[in-house]
Order: structure tokens, then C-alpha cells, then sequence
């Protein structure tokens, strides 16, 4: 145990500073403190020493040299066993800090606030984070808090133990504000590297909250957790049972299609992270039934994403399916009275839901695989026509849909397509010829059309089959990247069966 004689506190958080206060005084504990810390301490009438007094040392710099100081770093640092360490106290006529409680400036919430540059570096913290570490550092000796919710704690603490904390309430906390230092700093590296345009520096340091822990991970024996780099995300669970490490996967992965699609338009229905049926039919309720039909059987137990607002006419609908998940933009009244009759539906309201700096990571043993977020949007210019035959409008609107939906299925993929609804979906298979029998099986199996169905591939067919396949099967026009040897063999064939055929100048894998 080790008793509390004195504390410093410098927060920019001033919440909840009264009960802590009431405390330290019924310890009779002594209080140094500085700037606006120091003027709401006496503002709210206790007893405080100002660190330029206990220092003997004026404030400097405009207020950025205050605590920096040998007697605050020394009284803090020192062991409190050690003789040499309490002779070089004796000596320099310094004095023990036994209780460190810092916050540090609002850096994080300053870049949602400004882009000035001279605003922002004002607000990145140097005394608060160093007198963390030194504390961190002492915690067999010194306390250190690093939050006001850490207050009821100490508090409880300190009357559980008549002034004193114990070795381990000291060392978890010292884990705590290490981790603090490192998540402001990781911070502040975050935002230099973002305005100098720098993606994948030398050494990467990522910042993130625990955001929630689900029952277990991707199977029963797994633990998981999800992090955030916000205190909370951007999506709203308004109803239903907790969602778990499956769930979310699907989410995210429901969320990436959804969010590509055009604004207020699309249903997205997905299963084991991929897609299995998308429309963007401008009728709501019509776009849900399309999307369903490529693929009932799957859908089933799945998740629907929906990038609009959810009307009640549409949740009658909804209501018939067992899904696990309903993504939406909203959900009208009545609309959500009707939906949460399923207990355990998970309702998810993804209004704020945007994509934008994305990282994607995927991680093995120490090793992180990070790239930049495929977030191209698509347009007539990004794609070039090969064969003889040409798209018309309508066509080629069905084309590049095909190909939007087909780089967010796991490769080898193929999309078959009809007036902006699939058709049939091949994923996730070594071999692109199966993924065309897939696809068109799906078709044959759910959808009836006399309209044009197009196909998509998310990398060049290497060989004539795989194209040839699709043709036999009733595809009009076929989309993929340019880049193999063949191509031109490709190309003849296209024209030898009136096949229109369209080259992506980009390729769009998704392993």
C-alpha cells in the first residue's frame, strides 16, 4: 500500500472534478495543480497550490512550459526506497507527488472541429502525456488517472483503504495510461501522415476503441472483439438480439455493396459475405422482390441491406423471410412496430453509415496485409468497347452494374445481370469456368426474363471457354478486364457470335 500525501492535476476534461476533490480534502491530501485546472479547483472552493508557486518557476511559452519541470518530474520519478534517488530529493530540496491525474488536450476532437493547421499543433499535449509516462513508469510508488471516469475508482480506493491504493489498482492503471499516451500519439502520427499524404509510412501505428465484445468469434471457441477508430460506430443497432462476429462480417460486408449503389436506390441481400441477390429497381418494394428472387433459397437466414428507408409496405414483406439482419436508412413507424415483433431480429439503422480513407486490413500470425478500400466509382469512360457489336444505353447501364456488384464477390467471380438486378451470382470458386456454371445455374434454377442478361467476370478469361459458356447460356453482353494473351481470341469470338464485349481498363479482385 501507498499512501497519498500529494496530487497533481492539470485536465482539460473538468467534469465530475467535485466529488473527486471532496475526497483528496477528507485524505487530506494536498493539491497542485495549473491554468484553467487551478481556476476551476479554487472556482469550486478547495484548496490549491499553483505549480508555478510549488515550482518556484513562472509559466512560460504562452502557457506551453508549465509542468515541464525537475521538481514535478522528480517528485514523481523518484523511488521512493531508493537512498540515492531520496538524497538527490534532500539535496535539491524536492518533494514527493504520489498521485498524478491528467487528461490531455482535446486533439482528437479538435480535427472534427478545424483544419487549421496552427489550431491543430496548439492542441497536441506535451506536459500532460510526460508527466502520464513518468507516473506509468513509478506505479509501484504513484498513481496515475487518466480519465474522470477513473474517478469513482480512486475514490473508492482511497476510503476502502483509508488514503492508500493498492500495488495492483496502480499497476492496472498504469496499463491504462500507457495505453492512453500511445493511442494520443498514434493520434497525432495519424494526422501528419494524412496531410503529407503518406498511406503506408515506415512504421504504421494504428489507434482504435473497444467498441463491443461479442459471445465469441467466428466459431464457439473463438473470442473476438470489435474495434472502432470513433468511441462508437457509424451504424445504429435499434432493435434485436446482440450481433455477433458473423453478423458483423456481414454487415460490413452488406454496407460496402449498399454504399456503391446509387443514392436512395438498391437492396443488397447477403449471405456468408457475399452477395446473392442486388437490385437497384427505383421502386423500393420492387428492387427488395427482384433481389430476392435471384436467389430465395439462399437469402434465407441472411442479411438485407437497404440504402433507403425502410416503408411498412416493405416490412410486411421483410417480415414473411427469416433473416438474421435489416441494414436500412431508416425505418418509418409503423415499419419498425412490425419488425421488432421478431425478437431477435437485428435492426440496423445505417443512415451515417460512408466509406471514405478506408483501409482494409487482413492479418496472419504478426504479419498485417493492408491496402487502400476499392472504392472506385464506375463510369462509361472507365470501360472500352471491343467487339463489333456496341451496347445500347440500357446495356451498357446493365454492364457496368454487373461489374460494380461483381468486385464485391469473392473471386473467381461471375454476376449475370437483367435490368439492374442480378440474375445469377458464381463466387469464391478456384476455377472461373465453375463460377460461370454457378451463375448460370442460379439462373435458370430462380429467374424467368426475356430481357437481355449480361455477365461480368472480375478478371479476364484466359481461354475462350469461360466466355463460350456464357454465350451458350443466352448472354448477350459480357464485361471483364482487359490483360490477358488471349485477348484478341476473346475478342474474335465475340464478333464471331455477335456478342457484344466490353473491357474494364481496371481489374477488381476481392479474395
Amino acid at each position: 500500500m501507498k499512501i497519498i500525501k500529494t496530487a497533481l492535476i492539470s485536465v482539460s476534461d473538468k467534469k465530475n472534478l467535485k466529488p473527486l476533490l471532496n475526497s483528496l480534502k477528507k485524505n487530506n491530501i494536498k493539491i497542485i495543480s495549473s491554468g484553467g485546472t487551478f481556476k476551476e479547483i479554487k472556482k469550486l472552493r478547495f484548496k490549491c497550490l499553483e505549480v508555478s508557486e510549488f515550482t518556484n518557476s513562472p509559466e512560460i511559452l504562452e502557457g506551453r512550459v508549465k509542468t515541464l519541470h525537475p521538481k514535478i518530474h522528480a517528485g514523481i520519478l523518484n523511488k521512493r526506497k531508493n537512498k540515492t534517488h531520496l538524497k538527490d530529493l534532500k539535496n535539491n530540496n524536492f518533494e514527493n507527488i504520489d498521485l498524478v491525474i491528467v487528461n490531455f488536450y482535446p486533439f482528437e476532437e479538435t480535427l472534427k472541429k478545424t483544419k487549421n493547421h496552427k489550431k491543430i499543433i496548439e492542441n497536441i499535449d506535451v506536459g500532460g502525456p510526460t508527466m502520464v509516462r513518468s507516473a506509468a513508469k513509478n506505479y509501484r510508488d504513484v498513481t496515475v488517472i487518466t480519465a474522470s471516469d477513473q474517478y469513482k475508482e480512486l475514490i473508492e480506493e482511497l476510503n476502502k483503504n483509508k488514503g492508500s491504493t493498492s500495488l495492483e489498482f496502480r499497476e492496472r492503471l498504469s496499463r491504462i495510461a500507457f495505453t492512453e499516451t500511445a493511442y494520443y500519439d498514434s493520434v497525432i502520427s495519424d494526422y501528419f501522415n494524412k496531410k503529407n499524404d503518406v498511406i503506408f509510412p515506415k512504421k504504421k501505428v494504428f489507434h482504435s476503441n473497444l467498441v463491443e465484445t461479442p459471445r465469441y468469434g467466428e466459431n464457439p471457441h473463438q473470442q473476438s472483439a470489435i474495434y472502432s477508430k470513433n468511441n462508437s460506430m457509424k451504424i445504429n443497432q435499434i432493435h434485436g438480439k446482440q450481433l455477433s462476429y458473423n453478423n458483423y462480417n456481414d454487415i460490413f460486408s452488406a454496407l460496402t455493396i449498399s454504399k456503391s449503389l446509387p443514392k436512395n436506390k438498391g437492396t443488397v441481400i447477403v449471405k456468408h459475405a457475399n452477395p446473392c441477390g442486388v437490385s437497384i429497381n427505383s421502386d423500393h418494394l420492387m428492387s427488395y422482390k427482384l433481389a430476392l428472387t435471384c436467389d430465395p433459397i439462399s437469402a434465407f437466414g441472411g442479411i438485407v441491406s437497404c440504402n433507403f428507408k425502410i416503408s411498412k409496405n416493405l416490412a410486411i414483406e421483410l417480415h414473411k423471410l427469416f433473416l438474421e439482419v435489416i441494414i436500412a436508412n431508416g425505418f418509418d413507424k409503423d415499419a419498425l412496430k412490425l419488425l421488432k415483433k421478431k425478437k431477435n431480429l437485428r435492426l440496423i439503422d445505417a443512415t451515417n453509415y460512408s466509406f471514405k480513407e478506408i483501409l482494409r486490413f487482413i492479418s496472419s500470425n504478426e504479419e498485417l496485409l493492408v491496402q487502400t478500400e476499392d472504392l472506385k466509382k464506375f463510369s462509361n469512360k472507365d470501360f472500352k468497347v471491343v467487339s463489333k457489336k456496341k451496347p445500347s444505353p440500357k446495356q451498357m447501364k446493365n454492364l457496368i452494374f454487373a461489374f460494380n456488384i461483381c468486385r464485391y464477390v469473392k473471386s473467381n467471380a461471375i454476376v449475370l445481370a437483367s435490368n439492374e438486378t442480378t440474375a445469377g451470382i458464381g463466387s469464391g470458386q478456384p476455377s472461373r469456368l465453375d463460377s460461370c456454371q454457378i451463375a448460370i445455374d442460379k439462373m435458370k434454377k430462380f429467374m424467368s426474363t426475356n430481357d437481355d442478361v449480361v455477365a461480368a467476370s472480375d478478371a479476364f478469361f484466359p481461354f475462350v471457354d469461360g466466355i463460350e459458356k456464357l454465350v451458350q447460356s443466352g448472354v448477350t453482353a459480357v464485361i471483364q478486364p482487359s490483360g490477358s494473351i488471349r485477348d484478341k481470341e476473346i475478342i474474335t469470338f465475340a464478333n464471331e457470335t455477335d456478342t457484344i464485349l466490353v473491357f474494364s481498363k481496371t481489374r477488381h479482385f476481392r479474395h
